[in-house]
């Protein structure tokens, strides 16, 4: 069979037992799961190794293939961990691939022997076509495609495929404001970062702008679902997997959501498919959903500030009779269905299981909680039922159970695997330290440090034919398939003028310099946060990095012992929440825009994209002689314009540095 006559997989998630079982019944041609470590859900319930040895064997028999997803940054000191976690799967499960982020996960999955494929997740940021080269080159035989692309632009992905990579692309699930691999909002915030599967998800929250005195979800999506406009997917064959998000929903998520994709892969042409798979979707219990971007002459913006994006299906109000609270449901609920009282930022929200069948408009009595700190429960409270314990469903599990009982669960083994680690110098930079300050143009007076710009025709043609070579450019951190051959251009017209030295804010971007002689920096976008990771960078021409600015001192330090290559780090300046593709209406630029917690942020619109910034700085300017003692060699100054209408600040952060990075 060709590859363009293959079908698409299917490609269910699974947080748990249950809904791992759920996809097997429903026929998922793949599930993808996390482990207790290196998931980029890390609030998943997720699976040890021997569970998951024992539910991989059952599912092969069914026809079913296990991808495990380490798709986390992987942190100066997780080396050795990560290697033997990937050793034990290798030897336990036998996962068909594993779905990873940083660049040092591909090394170290081939030096402890797995002989699977291995995927880049979203989060490593493979938005443009020429950086699919670059994946291939690293050992990837599939990327994962942003959410944010649209359906030209994925055909315009797959035309640029070398032969040995595929592309898969999410279908169904949650949608996140920023895009993947370049959110730092949760870790601002209290070092909880999405980078490594603990984003408390900040863009959910209620949010006033200006003057307003209505709070809304200014930045929560809507969930994505193509449904029926899946049909042109089966044209494009690069296109090999498409993939439902939530690893945290329910079993009944799982198997309504599985069963309608595959209907509507299998029938692109029935209309009675079709109408049957929609009212699968109708019933798995998810968030409000739209198509959001994937009609390019008819995008849907994903966001209604004035509507609630909460998952789940709505089905009564709490109210209050004397001292107790209670619901009157719209729905009936069986035991076990899972019911959810309120909104996660909301006083004394909670998820409950029913225990007795409650007809509809049948009253439920909310458990009164003791030893709760703080505002409780309130009237008014939305009620959400989340997932369901349908009779046959739940059978289907339970006979799913009974054989997994035949399948053996390999008691845990330790591993002695010891990753080959790069060889630093060891000889820290004896160059005095260089302080390079970013604009988006060139600033009126004298620059403190060396003058650096964002790579943009305004900004090439601002600045004199004197100043071009004596200017380090920097490329955006995601460059999307329409501004592929902008970029190349620039580069080349940079180059005419004597431009020698770039910042590249993804790996991907070195493609743009295969037949270019040019001194390359990688960075802070790249996410550089162990020594694998700056070696995978230094293999692929790159003469110094800048680290991850989320990485706190103790990291850092590591980082900066055994350098691969010189190493710089971001000081001081606007150091961005999150890069989004999209904005409500609702939402304007350089306005203020307070938090509950009176935390302001503003946005700003740059190239395609739109920046989020705090309110106030990062500033490691304290640091500075520590950094300089430990080797750090080269200091960034971020500067963007200060809006007038935000208020200047009265504080400064030190992102990080002085927290653990969980």
């Amino acid at each position: 069979m060709s590859k363009k006559e293959l079908k698409p997989e299917i490609m269910a998630p699974a947080g748990d037992q249950s809904s791992y079982l759920a996809a097997v019944a429903a026929g998922a041609d793949v599930i993808y799961v996390g482990l207790k470590h290196f998931s980029a859900r890390m609030q998943a319930k997720n699976f040890s190794i021997s569970d998951l040895a024992a539910l991989a064997s059952l599912a092969r028999e069914h026809g079913t293939k296990t991808y495990v997803a380490m798709n986390t940054l992987v942190k100066p000191d997780d080396a050795q961990s990560a290697g033997r976690l990937i050793h034990r799967l290798t030897q336990s499960v036998k996962p068909e691939a594993l779905i990873v982020q940083d660049l040092a996960m591909l090394q170290l999955a081939r030096q402890a022997g797995y002989k699977g494929e291995l995927h880049l997740s979203t989060l490593a940021n493979v938005t443009h076509p020429a950086g699919l080269a670059i994946a291939k080159e690293l050992g990837a035989s599939r990327v994962v495609l942003p959410r944010e692309m649209n359906l030209d632009e994925i055909r315009e992905m797959a035309k640029a495929t070398p032969k040995g990579l595929d592309l898969e692309i999410f279908i169904h699930g949650a949608l996140c404001h920023c895009v993947s691999g370049r959110c730092y909002w949760s870790s601002y915030m209290g070092g909880k970062s999405g980078l490594r599967g603990r984003c408390v998800q900040p863009c959910r929250r209620l949010y006033k702008q200006g003057g307003s005195h209505d709070a809304k979800r200014l930045f929560s999506c809507m969930d994505l679902s193509l449904d029926v406009l899946t049909k042109p997917l089966l044209d494009i064959p690069q296109v090999t997997s498409w993939k439902i998000e939530g690893r945290k929903k329910g079993p009944h998520y799982v198997y309504y959501t599985v069963k309608a994709y595959k209907l509507l892969r299998d029938n692109p042409t029935d209309a009675q498919a079709k109408k049957m798979a929609q009212s699968l979707l109708d019933q798995a219990l998810g968030r409000p959903s739209s198509h959001s971007v994937f009609l390019p002459q008819r995008p849907y913006m994903p966001i209604k500030p004035h509507e609630e994006t909460s998952s789940g299906l709505f089905i009564g109000q709490v109210k209050k009779d004397g001292q107790k609270f209670y619901f009157t449901t719209r729905e009936e609920l069986q035991p076990g269905d899972l019911v959810r009282i309120g909104y996660e930022d909301q006083p004394g929200h909670r998820t409950l299981s029913i225990r007795r069948r409650i007809p509809k408009r049948g009253r439920f009595d909310i458990p009164f909680r003791k030893n709760i700190k703080g505002p409780g429960l309130r009237s008014g409270y939305n009620v959400f039922l989340v997932d369901r314990r349908e009779k046959e469903l739940t059978k289907l599990i339970h006979e799913l159970e009974n054989d997994l009982k035949n399948h053996e669960r390999p008691a845990p083994k330790e591993s002695t695997f010891e990753p080959k680690m790069p060889k630093g110098t060891g000889q820290r930079s004896r160059q005095r330290p260089v302080h390079m300050q970013v604009n988006r143009s060139l600033p009126k007076g004298r620059i403190q440090g060396h003058a650096a710009l964002w790579l943009e025709r305004s900004s090439l043609q601002g600045v004199s034919r004197q100043m071009i070579p004596r200017t380090t450019w920097w490329l955006p951190p995601v460059i999307w398939p329409a501004e592929d051959s902008k970029y190349r251009g620039l580069i080349k017209d940079a180059q005419r003028n004597g431009a020698t030295t770039f910042v590249l804010n993804s790996p991907w971007q070195a493609a743009y310099f295969k037949d270019r002689k040019a001194e390359l920096i990688a960075g802070p976008f790249c996410n550089v946060s162990n020594h694998l990771a700056l070696a995978a960078l230094k293999g692929l021409g790159f003469s110094s990095a800048i680290i991850s600015p989320e990485l706190p001192a103790e990291d850092v330090m590591a980082l900066a012992k055994k350098p691969i290559i010189p190493l710089g780090m971001v000081i001081k300046g606007l150091w961005p929440f999150g890069i989004s593709r999209i904005l409500a209406e609702e939402v304007k630029e350089e306005t203020p825009i307070k938090s509950p917690m009176h935390e302001v942020a503003w946005v700003k619109k740059h190239g395609q994209n739109y920046w989020i910034y705090p309110g106030w700085e990062l500033d490691l300017s304290g640091e500075l002689k520590h950094l300089e003692r430990a080797g750090i060699s080269t200091f960034i100054h971020l500067h963007e314009p200060w809006p007038r209408s935000v208020p200047r600040p009265r504080r400064t952060s030190t992102f990080n540095w002085k927290l653990k990075l969980l």
